[in-house]
C-alpha cells in the first residue's frame, strides 16, 4: 500500500499549483512538546479517513475538531492533508492554522522540494518525513531544506534498519516511531517498545499510532516516548473534547463540545 501511494503522490507533485505565501507566525513543535504540561504531550490529529478503515469522521469538521483539540490542551495538532487516500485537503491546515494557537503538523507523504515550499506557504510549522518513503540522503536534504525554510520535521520510522541508516546520516532533533506498519498497516505498541531502546536520548521522542486507552498512555509512556500522536480513536468519538480527558484518565470531563 506505501508504495501504490508514493506512486500516486509522484504524480500529483507534477501538478502542484504553489499557493501564495500565508504569513503566519510559526511556533515551534519541539518546545511545545518539550513544556506541555500533560506527560506524554499530545499531538491530536485531525483526520477524516484512511485507507484501512475508510471514512472515519463522517461529520468533518476541521476547525471546530482544532478548537476541541486546543481548549482540551493538546500541545500541537496534526491535519491530513492527503487526498487520495486520507480526504484531507492543504486548504484544512490553512484553516486551522488561523484558528489554533499552537503548533501544526503537516501529515503527508512529502517525497520532493516543491511539498517542503508548499509547507512553508500553507502555514505549517512542521512537516512529517516517512523514513520507509524515502532513500536517507533524500530524507536528509529534505529535513535540512525545512529547517532552513523555518520548518520543523518529525522524522518518522517503523523500521530498525530505516533507523539505522537515518542515524548513520544524521540525527533527528525529533523522532516518531510509528506503531502501524506501512505496508501491512498491523498496529502494536510492542514497536515503540523495541525501537526505544535504539533512539538517540538528545531526540524527543513520539510514539505514533494504536494509542486508544489512558493504559496504552502508561504503557508508551513507561517505554519512555515523550510524546504520544492520536488520530483515529479521537476522531471515533463525537465530543473530541471529552475524548481528549478521558484519554488521559481525568474524569468529570463532560463538555458539549464537537
Amino acid at each position: 500500500m506505501l508504495e501504490q501511494i508514493l506512486e500516486t503522490k509522484r504524480k500529483e507533485i507534477e501538478t502542484i499549483i504553489l499557493p501564495p505565501q500565508n504569513n503566519v507566525k510559526r511556533i515551534s513543535l519541539i518546545n511545545a512538546l518539550k513544556h506541555s504540561k500533560r506527560k506524554p504531550a499530545l499531538i491530536a490529529e485531525v483526520k477524516k479517513a484512511s485507507p484501512s478503515k475508510g471514512v472515519i469522521r463522517p461529520n468533518f469538521e476541521p476547525i471546530a475538531i482544532a478548537k476541541a483539540y486546543e481548549e482540551a490542551g493538546a500541545a500541537a495538532i496534526s491535519v491530513l492533508t492527503d487526498q487520495r487516500y486520507f480526504e484531507g485537503h492543504r486548504d484544512y491546515l490553512i484553516q486551522v492554522k488561523q484558528a489554533v494557537q499552537v503548533p501544526i503538523l503537516r501529515k503527508d507523504f512529502i517525497i520532493d522540494r516543491k511539498q517542503i515550499e508548499e509547507s512553508v506557504r500553507i502555514g505549517a510549522d512542521a512537516v512529517l518525513l516517512i523514513g520507509e518513503a524515502l532513500e536517507v540522503k533524500k530524507l536528509y536534504d529534505l529535513y535540512e531544506e525545512a529547517y532552513e525554510k523555518g520548518l520543523e520535521c518529525l522524522v518518522e520510522v517503523h523500521e530498525r534498519d530505516t533507523l539505522e541508516r537515518i542515524l548513520t546520516v544524521f540525527t533527528p532533533k525529533l523522532i516518531g516511531v510509528n506503531n502501524r506498519n506501512l505496508k501491512t498497516f498491523q498496529t502494536s505498541l510492542d514497536t515503540t517498545k523495541e525501537m526505544a531502546r535504539l533512539l538517540p536520548k538528545e531526540s524527543l521522542f513520539v510514539s505514533e499510532s494504536g494509542i486508544s486507552s489512558y493504559k496504552e498512555i502508561q504503557t508508551v509512556r513507561e517505554y519512555g516516548a515523550d510524546a504520544i500522536l492520536v488520530g483515529e480513536s479521537l476522531m471515533k468519538k463525537e465530543n473530541v473534547l471529552s475524548a481528549v480527558r478521558e484519554l488521559f484518565g481525568e474524569v468529570n470531563s463532560f463538555v458539549d463540545t464537537p
